[in-house]
């Protein structure tokens, strides 16, 4: 397969042993991972939801890469849905081939064919090379994001 094609699909319960390969990354919950069992068991719970989606991209056969995406609906912004994009993950050997930026437009089409009014993601403030990647995609810094962190 040429370095060109990238396929970006949603995930099966098969892909799940990749996807967690791909969440073990240090920068991603430290290196923790979920058990395989756990994983199996939270992808079908969701896979129950409306529009909730988790997606791999594959390059020859291998996936290298992942990212999950919740469509929400609202009645609010005149009942438009929005979109939240979390849990972004690349195979560290294929940093720099295009992938994550693939699965970020990959994700922007699909937001905008299901009617989103706008899409958004968060990122922690120390990744400043992510922030300038996702400002290249046309993603905009706005507002602030707070959380209650629960262990």
């Amino acid at each position: 397969m040429p370095d060109a094609e990238l396929a970006i699909r949603p995930a099966t319960v098969a892909d799940l042993p990749e996807v967690l390969r791909l969440y073990a990354q240090p920068e991603l919950d430290n290196g923790a991972r979920l058990p395989l069992d756990a994983a199996e068991r939270q992808f079908a719970r969701m896979q129950s939801y409306p529009d909730y989606t988790l997606y791999v991209a594959e390059k020859a056969g291998r996936i290298v890469g992942t990212y999950a995406l919740l469509i929400m609906d609202t009645i609010c912004h005149l009942g438009a849905p929005s979109g939240v994009i979390e849990d972004v993950g690349v195979d560290p050997a294929c940093h720099g081939q295009g992938i994550g930026q693939a699965m970020m437009r990959h994700a922007i089409a699909t937001c905008r064919a299901k009617g989103c009014y706008k899409v958004a993601l968060s990122s922690n403030l120390s990744r400043q090379r992510a922030h300038a990647f996702y400002e290249q995609l046309g993603f905009e810094k706005h507002g602030y994001s707070f959380r209650v962190q629960f262990d």
